[in-house]
């Protein structure tokens, strides 16, 4: 049901186009656009291109009514007065895509006012990817009066030393990268700690 709604979030711009585009050179030019924007939204819906969800759905529901304004101003130039059930369409346009975006900001406002709070652990795939030869025996999230973070038990199968896991990792010291654009401020840390007998990597949040 959500990947449902999500597509048509995708692609509800460019429907909303379809209906008050009047000429072929301007309408095919912004509903293509529009359409690949769509996709692009789609990909970091599906997880196929990695990038923070909300920002991306922020970021696309201001862009896409400007777009669409740009459409119908150059479409303006090289027409004549549009008649009056294309005005009625117009003015149902901007009310759909100006409900979209004011709902699209609440809902980001309320999602950075919830991980504000620091009540979640990074997700899955923020931990760092295993090279050949080293595989995770399990994984879990804790949480404490630094906030929440991700932790996962890994091993070699090449029987090296935990010194040497850590370095095959790359992870001697922790290193930090942005988790959003706009919406998510925090920074994801990554790193490694060899706990004596085994070694554990993990992923906490840094502000």
């Amino acid at each position: 049901m959500l990947i449902v709604l999500g597509i048509l979030f995708a692609v509800a711009p460019a429907v909303i186009w379809m209906t008050i585009a009047r000429t072929r050179p301007v309408g095919f030019a912004i509903g293509g656009t529009l359409l690949a924007g769509a996709s692009l939204l789609i990909s970091v819906q599906q997880g196929w291109i990695d990038a923070p969800r909300p920002d991306a759905h922020l970021v696309f529901t201001a862009l896409a009514p400007l777009l669409i304004a740009c459409g119908a101003g150059l479409e303006g130039r090289h027409e004549n007065t549009p008649p009056p059930e294309w005005t009625s369409r117009r003015n149902g346009a901007i009310g759909f895509l100006g409900t979209k975006f004011a709902l699209t900001l609440v809902v980001g406002l309320l999602y950075a006012l919830m991980i504000s709070e620091g009540s979640d652990a990074p997700p899955s795939k923020a931990l760092p990817s295993l090279p050949p030869g080293i595989s995770m025996v399990n994984e879990g999230t804790s949480c404490g009066s630094g906030g929440c973070w991700r932790a996962a038990t890994v091993t070699s199968e090449d029987d090296l030393s935990r010194p040497e896991i850590i370095r095959e990792l790359g992870l001697q010291q922790e290193s930090c990268r942005s988790s959003g654009w706009l919406l998510d401020w925090r920074d994801v840390c990554v790193g490694a700690r060899d706990n004596g007998e085994n070694v554990t990597i993990y992923a906490s949040w840094g502000y």
